[in-house]
């Protein structure tokens, strides 16, 4: 009988966003993977000073990897919902973040972390992720803020958190172009009212136009026309759904602006 084939773990698009401290020499990481979502991953040996992964497995930089499950029984093995690192390679990428762009790089990786259960794979909002990492490196900061935005919004449409941008949600009626209009945590797109946030309905419209077709530039685009509203009205739904008014990254760049 020939012998059997031995074949080679699939290999998977992904970025770090997080990196743990697991033992003297190894790491658990929290990988961002385009064909199966968020995975726990043991990288064994990744600390030591001449291990090759110490120049891969960066923030911010596309990784191609192979992995494998632990197996049981061994006294070093990771917990069992936690896949063991066989291979890593660059994949290429732009260059490292730094300064501000390096704290909106932590922002979305916080996000992600937070929202996206493991295991569940969402290919579009990895391509979206991948295409905002090079804007946030971008000299005009509001160029910066509405490639944040854009990637925000396609992270709740695609988690499920988003409702119809050109509908009013009570009634599924559509929105007038010259009215304004909120977007409430609780209820969805509604008339904007005192105290509110409120953006164009024409404005919303556009947004929800970009959002079908899976442009992300359109996106950009339509959030840099009314920033401020979008900033305001995606902060508190982010809180809301999170369950907190701040996130750490946020927390970390207000107390080095009070320093």
């Amino acid at each position: 009988m020939a012998p059997r084939a031995v074949r080679s773990p699939p290999q998977l698009q992904s970025y770090v966003l997080h990196r743990y401290d697991w033992s003297e020499s190894s790491l658990i990481l929290d990988l961002f993977t385009r064909e199966q979502g968020r995975l726990a991953v043991a990288a064994k040996g990744a600390k030591r000073p001449y291990s090759q992964l110490r120049a891969v497995l960066l923030p911010f930089q596309q990784v191609q990897v192979a992995l494998s499950r632990p197996r049981r029984g061994a006294e070093d093995d990771a917990p069992p919902e936690v896949q063991t690192l066989r291979g890593a390679e660059w994949a290429g990428g732009a260059a490292m973040l730094t300064g501000a762009a390096l704290f909106a790089g932590f922002h979305c990786n916080e996000l992600l972390m937070k929202l996206l259960a493991r295991g569940d794979p969402h290919p579009l909002l990895f391509d979206a992720y991948a295409q905002t990492l090079p804007e946030l490196a971008c000299a005009d900061d509001a160029a910066v803020q509405a490639a944040l935005r854009a990637f925000e919004l396609v992270l709740l449409r695609e988690i499920g958190l988003l409702p119809d941008l050109g509908l009013v949600t009570a009634t599924q009626r559509a929105l007038r172009e010259d009215g304004s209009f909120a977007l409430r945590p609780d209820a969805g797109v509604v008339q904007a009212g005192a105290g509110d946030p409120g953006l164009p309905g024409g404005v919303l419209i556009a947004a929800q136009a970009a959002l079908d077709v899976g442009s992300l530039p359109a996106l950009r685009e339509v959030c840099a026309a009314a920033l401020p509203g979008f900033k305001a009205t995606l902060r508190t739904l982010l809180a809301y759904h999170l369950g907190t008014p701040l996130l750490r990254t946020r927390q970390v760049m207000l107390d080095l602006q009070v320093l």
